[in-house]
């Protein structure tokens, strides 16, 4: 990334066009030099990219689904050959750890596009049983047969999150052009030059024109006037809640089809009978994955009362054992967060919550900062593994998101108070439930109002149904779900 950081620009109709509105700077979070220059879309640029979408995506839906699958494929390819220079933007726009960014970004890239390769050759058609129908005023009767069809949607808005930016929009991207859509993207403002670069793996791959686009700014203008567009058919958005609902209220002056993954705020269940252990090391991964910019962090440990000091003692020594620093060398774990303005938003919360009187055990601010905790360098945009106790339900840091490396443990005394607890914020993303007994688990789990569950892990299944309960978000992605997500069904009916 040496050298004058370039200007980049938007990716329109298979073609480059510099921004109508000029450009902005792209920071690094760990050394706050500028990486890249983004372009500044105007108004013009988008509707330019709405309109290429939509003449593009004709053709597309007329694609065969296997060639539609071989684009997806050479896509795949493109991005893995070029990941020599790939990994390096992505990891200075994001902040991410080396290892994150070269095992963890560009990898699920790749993989999220052979994975949908594959799902453009699954049958978008299921056989209704046939029906016995008497004659009627309508129409004579006789034995009447219906399928079911998946058909796409048509222009889809991608509005992406910055912690995993081209994981995100590959997510979005690969089953929506693989069930015949074409695509506008607005990438976050913090890091979307990784996106802008997968236009030039378009190009190469000999994706047809149109079919993906590009338009990035630094504030909302573009997201607004995807949203807005009466040629957009759906928004698949992730994000926070408070953004989800503007888009959710705007969109429906054009009934748009909607899929939004929003805020999180994990709770982790640890019953009195749990491996400790393994509690330990999952709820720490708060802090030791991208820095706790994960909504489905188990940010909240709800944990028995007979095991509250010993889960407390071990998730102090698990974060003042992590390593805090520059995201470049192979030892670090905790990089910096996105912004200043994240950075300072994660620590209000902080702040916050020691004036309502928790307690602080590790981490804290620049300003509260316990003794044991690592040091934090004096250049970028950091927050030191953070660990509250003394936590009650109602402040602030135990309801709303965070998003960043900070955890909070509270008690309970039984499991309705256990599921209370975990069910009492307007979130319902992904919890987490440990307990040697897996039956006692497995029931638990289905009290919890939440998209998702894990069962005495954090690791995940790409072939599941993702999305939130109640103010987590609409509808589901995942495996095949996600080409349901990005069709729409069309019953076909006729007589024998």
């Amino acid at each position: 990334m040496a050298g004058t950081p370039a200007t980049h620009r938007l990716f329109i109709d298979g073609g480059w066009r510099e921004g109508g509105d000029g450009s902005y700077a792209v920071v690094n979070p760990a050394t706050e030099q500028v990486v890249g220059h983004a372009p500044e879309a105007s108004a013009t640029d988008v509707a330019d990219a709405v309109a290429a979408a939509r003449r593009a995506q004709q053709e597309w839906s007329r694609v065969s689904p296997a060639e539609r699958a071989a684009v997806l494929e050479r896509i795949a390819d493109a991005v893995l050959a070029h990941a020599e220079d790939f990994v390096p933007l992505l990891q200075a726009e994001t902040g991410s750890t080396i290892r994150v960014a070269s095992s963890m970004q560009l990898p699920v890239v790749a993989d999220r596009f052979r994975r949908y390769a594959r799902g453009a050759l699954e049958s978008g058609t299921t056989p209704l049983a046939p029906q016995p129908v008497a004659a009627s005023p309508l129409a004579p009767g006789g034995l009447t047969s219906a399928v079911a069809v998946r058909r796409p949607v048509g222009v889809v808005g991608c509005i992406t999150s910055y912690n995993f930016p081209i994981v995100n929009l590959a997510g979005k991207l690969a089953p929506a052009l693989a069930t015949g859509n074409t695509v506008v993207a607005k990438p976050a403002p913090q890091d979307p030059l990784s996106c802008l670069r997968l236009g030039e793996i378009f190009q190469e791959a000999g994706a047809p024109p149109g079919i993906f686009n590009v338009v990035t700014g630094s504030g909302a203008a573009p997201g607004e006037a995807l949203v807005a567009s009466p040629d957009v058919d759906m928004i698949s958005f992730t994000g926070s809640t408070a953004v989800g609902r503007r888009i959710a209220g705007a969109g429906g002056a054009t009934l748009k089809r909607l899929l939004m993954e929003l805020g999180g705020k994990g709770a982790a269940v640890v019953l009195a009978d749990a491996e400790l252990s393994t509690a330990v090391s999952a709820i720490g991964s708060t802090w030791a994955f991208h820095s706790g910019q994960i909504c489905t962090a188990p940010t909240r440990a709800l944990v028995h009362r007979s095991r509250y000091q010993e889960l407390l003692d071990g998730l102090a020594r698990f974060a003042a054992a992590l390593p805090v620093g520059d995201p470049l060398l192979p030892g670090t774990v905790v990089g910096p967060l996105i912004t200043a303005a994240h950075r300072d938003r994660v620590e209000g919360y902080i702040s916050g919550a020691l004036a309502e009187g928790a307690l602080l055990v590790a981490g804290g601010t620049r300003k509260e900062h316990t003794a044991d905790a690592p040091a934090l360098p004096g250049t970028g945009f950091y927050v030191a593994p953070t660990l509250l106790a003394e936590v009650t339900p109602r402040m602030a840091v135990a309801r709303e998101e965070v998003f960043g490396p900070v955890v909070v443990v509270l008690p309970f005394d039984d499991e309705e108070e256990a599921v209370a607890l975990a069910n009492s914020t307007e979130f319902g993303l992904y919890d987490y439930v440990f307990s040697r007994d897996s039956a006692r688990a497995y029931a638990l789990a289905g009290r919890l109002r939440s998209g998702s569950v894990g069962v005495n892990t954090v690791q995940r299944h790409s072939e599941t149904p993702f999305g939130g309960f109640k103010q987590s978000g609409l509808n589901r992605d995942g495996g095949s779900y996600a080409l349901d997500a990005y069709s729409e069904l069309q019953a076909l009916v006729w007589q024998s």
